[in-house]
């Protein structure tokens, strides 16, 4: 990746990568859940902090600009990782780092309160080893919290300067429009982003998410361009035996049920096209999500530095109006085959009692 590639970061003005280096996996000791939504200590974290690094640096010397992470990846491990890698070179890269999940064992260390985000960001900054995060993200919205303390807490740490920025995460369509109308009502900097799930087998933020993002200017990361591992090419009618994941997260990569059957026959088909095309999965996937005009950048998490290197190549991929055809009619716009892939599920869909009498 070249400078000219650069994107502006929705209406902020700021440009970052077409990739942004995700950090999740790099860590010591236990890890965070995968979903980012919590503290626990399950999950993994397969890359020891050295080789982080490492790959920190080759994916800076590469081109990319931008690195997200959050304070709940491996407990605060993650945000370390990215802190020692970034000395002297912090000045030109733009940190993305996240609040909310568990911190602890006390369930006061979490959440979108004023009360939390005052201390998580704290702690962020001092793991980080920086004194400005570039953008400050909600992990995931809280229903216990009213989104104007939210924003308003966001809005006193930019006026001190310990925040550029800040964002959302797997927001709601309602919840992107609500942060935004409060923010005006209330003579508040409103937020500039959103980060949502995106890839040939989770389309579901096409309907709302994304032409919302358009509509008032959020920068949009895309995460996930390989939904998981499902277009890894592991996820085929041919495969055998499931990947080793499907037992230790079974909530994520279950194929039993309808649902997950019509999902892997769909990443069977993406898998096919590719090979038609003479082209890596990983291509295919990663340049169908740099082709919508509503992500900004999209993050990658590679566990290693041939992982990087498979990424950084598929960057370069162009996708032509017939192949986006016929992804189309493989997985047609807007779909998403199981709840959970939206990101977050929403309460009222999560508990009954909330829709019975």
């Amino acid at each position: 990746m070249s400078l000219n590639q650069l994107r502006v970061f929705g209406r902020s003005g700021t440009l970052i990568s077409p990739l942004t280096l995700g950090t999740m996996n790099f860590g010591e000791g236990a890890a965070a859940d995968p979903s980012g939504a919590g503290g626990s200590a399950h999950g993994y974290a397969p890359t020891g902090a050295d080789e982080g690094i490492r790959i920190i640096n080759a994916a800076l010397d590469a081109g990319i600009t931008a690195v997200d992470t959050a304070d709940v990846y491996s407990q605060g491990q993650s945000e370390h990782v990215v802190g020692r890698a970034l000395k002297g070179r912090r000045d030109d890269v733009f940190i993305a780092t996240k609040f909310h999940g568990q911190m602890s064992a006390n369930p006061a260390h979490s959440g979108n309160s004023r009360r939390w985000i005052m201390q998580a960001v704290e702690g962020s900054l001092r793991r980080l080893q920086t004194d400005r995060i570039d953008l400050y993200q909600a992990h995931r919205p809280d229903y216990n919290t009213d989104v104007l303390e939210t924003i308003t807490a966001l809005n006193d740490l930019i006026r001190q300067g310990k925040i550029l920025y800040y964002g959302t995460s797997v927001f709601t369509p309602a919840q992107l429009v609500e942060a935004q109308w409060l923010a005006t009502t209330n003579h508040l900097i409103p937020p500039v982003a959103n980060q949502v799930p995106y890839s040939m087998l989770v389309r579901g933020t096409e309907r709302d998410v994304l032409p919302i993002a358009q509509q008032y200017g959020l920068g949009v990361l895309a995460y996930g361009p390989l939904a998981g591992g499902w277009l890894s090419g592991s996820f085929v009618l041919d495969a055998g035996k499931p990947p080793t994941r499907v037992h230790s997260l079974p909530g994520r990569y279950d194929i039993s049920g309808p649902a997950s059957e019509r999902k892997l026959h769909a990443a069977d088909a993406l898998a096919r096209l590719a090979d038609k095309l003479e082209l890596p999965l990983v291509d295919l996937a990663v340049g169908f999500a740099l082709n919508h005009p509503a992500v900004s950048s999209v993050i990658v998490g590679p566990r290693s530095e041939e992982h990087l290197h498979a990424y950084l190549h598929a960057a370069d991929t162009v996708l032509d109006e017939s192949v986006l055809d016929a992804i189309d009619e493989l997985v047609p716009p807007g779909t998403n085959f199981v709840e959970r892939d939206a990101g977050a599920v929403v309460p009222s869909l999560e508990y009954a009692e909330l829709r019975r009498r």
